[in-house]
């Protein structure tokens, strides 16, 4: 990511799924923290992350 547009569709993908109560996009980083109340598949955060346009690098 390189811009608050690249952190703004990451956020928006990610914070569509189910249990997810914030996100926290760092593009200096490009780190994002997802909270959620029960847990959430890391194979869902990966999905959105691709919708996108990006790849999850753990």
């Amino acid at each position: 990511m390189t811009c608050q547009h690249c952190a703004a569709s990451v956020f928006e993908e990610i914070s569509e799924l189910a249990g997810v109560t914030d996100v926290q996009v760092d593009v200096a980083t490009g780190n994002v923290v997802v909270f959620s109340d029960n847990g959430i598949e890391s194979s869902a955060v990966a999905a959105a992350v691709t919708e996108a346009g990006y790849t999850l690098v753990s």
